[in-house]
């Protein structure tokens, strides 16, 4: 009993972390939507990426697949490329 214990923690503490992160994701889509300014929807679209790798690799950790660290990697990298095409976008339109 003893040694199931710790694992049973650590799951509800990820899984505490994980609605956590959800909901900072879910703030930051309300945020890319609605504004007010270019630098805004930006940042909420790197804190998208940020939450989405970071909700990918618990939820690889809580379920033990690890082909869901391979997602959070094409995430971090889809994240990198549209901050960029963005930053790109509003340079030109200036």
């Amino acid at each position: 009993m003893s040694e199931l214990l710790p694992t049973v923690t650590h799951n509800m503490l990820l899984l505490g972390c994980l609605l956590v992160l959800v909901a900072s994701v879910l703030l930051g889509l309300l945020r890319a939507m609605r504004g007010p300014s270019v630098e805004d929807r930006l940042m909420s679209v790197l804190l998208l990426g940020t939450g989405g790798v970071a909700t990918m690799l618990l939820l690889g950790q809580l379920l033990a697949n690890r082909a869901l660290y391979d997602v959070a990697l094409v995430f971090a990298l889809l994240a990198a490329v549209l901050a960029a095409a963005m930053t790109r976008r509003e340079v030109n339109h200036d």
